[in-house]
């Protein structure tokens, strides 16, 4: 097979370029486009020899992009416009102008990419953008799927349910695999959550998925959680085919633990808001561009302590002076996943870094706008396939 031409938009911190790596298609980037400064950085570092344009898309040009004769088109655009946590904009976000210029441009290039895949939020299935795309590709002549799939499904115990759209055209009408072929890389066995499994959804009528982190009410244990949280976190523990969070760590002896302990005044105020994970776990809950930063809704923290049970730190907690609390919360060594243990989680390889001039919490955020490399390489090979 001759090496892919390959575009790389809104590129990040190069998880698609890595990606297209790990699936083992032979390829070439011909050009990562980014205007994030700190995003730039840190895909120049890894990536050297790739054109790197710091540039607006929707200030290049038709003849510009033609110039580039790519096969594939790789693309992660703001996932703003579609977030449940964000305002849901959508098409009259003016963060969605860029990709609305794709669209626009897609139809006139001079040579349609044979390959296109897309990653966005859960969210971008429902949105008008989504319906806008679907169109254009249909007008182009692609066949295509759309998927729902978390990095559960290929045995990482983090949950990042994402959107994924695979488009294909072919001179020979081969279009791409069927949807049962597309679930087929993503089978597994064993117990686990139902929103984390895999779906396919009907091009003319997208799927709507529960929310991962969904809280269903009912009689609360300690820390807030219900007899319902506590058996799905059990289910996803006690799943095997999915592996423990102990696999993505660093040696505590490369670690400044001090670096990373929640501090008193975050564990008073947020203890019973936490989602707590130990090294045994198969589960974490999704790293956002918050992590470190913030504390609720934007990834899990790690007990270091293993011997101290949660549930005697927890239980009673509200009756006790705040100093009798702190104590008890310290027992149990809370800190936060270091930014390499997130990369891990999202499948970044030991071959990735930062530069040395990027802070700890910058790095934090580039993490939480990327992706999971392993999940879009599966992807990928049944999209060339």
């Amino acid at each position: 097979m001759e090496a892919l031409r390959v575009l790389e938009l809104y590129s990040g911190i190069g998880g698609m370029h890595y990606a297209l790596k790990e699936s083992g298609i032979p390829a070439q980037v011909v050009a990562a486009i980014d205007i994030n400064t700190t995003a730039n950085q840190v895909y120049r570092h890894n990536f050297p020899d790739t054109p790197l344009w710091n540039k607006t898309i929707e200030g290049i040009s038709l003849d510009d992009f033609n110039k580039l004769s790519f096969d594939m088109i790789l693309m992660s655009p703001p996932c703003q416009p579609f977030t449940r946590m964000g305002r849901q904009g959508d098409v009259q976000d003016p963060r969605t102008k860029s990709f609305l210029y794709i669209l626009d441009l897609l139809p006139r290039l001079s040579r349609l990419p044979p390959f296109i895949l897309l990653e966005n939020v859960k969210g971008f299935e429902t949105s008008s953008a989504r319906d806008l795309m679907v169109q254009t590709l249909k007008d182009c002549g692609y066949t295509f799927e759309e998927i729902m799939v978390s990095p559960t499904s290929v045995g990482i115990p983090n949950s990042r349910l994402r959107y994924y759209l695979l488009a294909k055209i072919s001179p020979e009408n081969v279009g791409i695999q069927t949807s049962s072929e597309v679930l087929g890389a993503f089978s597994r066995h064993g117990e686990s959550d139902s929103s984390e499994q895999p779906s396919v959804m009907a091009p003319t009528n997208p799927g709507t998925c529960q929310p991962e982190e969904e809280i269903q009410r009912g009689h609360i244990l300690y820390k807030l959680e219900t007899t319902t949280d506590a058996q799905r976190k059990e289910n996803q523990n006690n799943d095997l085919s999915v592996r423990q969070i102990q696999d993505y760590l660093e040696p505590q002896s490369e670690i400044n633990m001090e670096l990373y302990l929640l501090p008193p005044k975050t564990l008073l105020r947020y203890a019973l808001l936490m989602d707590i994970v130990q090294p045994t776990c198969r589960r974490s809950t999704c790293f956002t561009k918050g992590y470190g930063r913030y504390v609720e809704g934007t990834g899990s923290v790690l007990q270091c302590s293993e011997e101290t049970e949660m549930q005697s730190v927890f239980r009673g907690l509200d009756q006790h002076s705040e100093e009798d609390k702190l104590q008890r919360l310290l027992k149990l060594k809370l800190r936060y996943f270091t930014p390499r243990e997130v990369a891990n989680l999202m499948g970044f390889p030991q071959s990735f870094s930062f530069p040395a001039q990027v802070p700890t919490k910058q790095q934090y955020k580039v993490l939480g706008n990327s992706l999971n490399v392993v999940v879009v390489a599966k992807l990928l090979r049944q999209l060339v396939s």
